[in-house]
């Protein structure tokens, strides 16, 4: 992931990734992966899974609908923010990445998880009368668009003010819901 980041995904070969891990050929990475795609999976799988374990967690502490909004938003936001070199690896990794019939992923469809799980959070708010009526898919879309938003933000501008977009991200999201 660090190679990736640092180096891009064209220029991050198998001898590079050896170089930056100390390691003595790149005989070790090809043992434990196929090729370069096999590995570039890997790396996604790795960060997506503790990603959502990440913020799973936070989520499921909390009781009400808002409190999981909340906890959701700060979640992603604080994953962006502590795990840097992963958030530029995907970044890197996003427009070469193919899936099993070797189509190219889609931003849209890397966020469909997310974007699925938020639309239940959301219809459970709805349900319970904690949330105003609202259309929950696009609702799930912005969200989901405001924490990827973050993450460019994060990587191309350094002095960006990132406490302010928690804040103010939280603050735009819960208000929006609210009855």
């Amino acid at each position: 992931m660090d190679t990736i980041a640092e180096v891009g995904y064209a220029k991050a070969s198998f001898a590079r990734i050896t170089e930056k891990a100390g390691l003595s050929g790149p005989r070790m990475i090809s043992y434990h992966f196929a090729d370069k795609d096999d590995l570039i999976h890997e790396i996604v799988r790795h960060v997506f899974t503790a990603g959502a374990a990440f913020i799973h967690e936070r989520v499921e502490a909390e009781d009400t609908a808002a409190g999981k909004l909340r906890a959701y938003l700060e979640a992603n936001l604080q994953f962006l923010r502590e795990h840097p070199a992963d958030v530029a690896a995907l970044t890197e990794i996003g427009p070469h990445l193919r899936t099993l019939t070797g189509q190219p992923y889609t931003s849209s469809g890397a966020q469909e998880v997310s974007v699925q799980s938020l639309e239940k959070l959301l219809d459970a708010g709805r349900a319970s009368g904690e949330f105003r009526d609202f259309d929950v898919r696009p609702m799930a879309v912005l969200i989901r668009s405001a924490v990827d938003g973050a993450a460019r933000r994060l990587r191309e501008e350094p002095d960006f003010d990132f406490a302010a977009y928690v804040r103010e991200t939280v603050t735009t999201f819960t208000r929006a819901v609210a009855p």
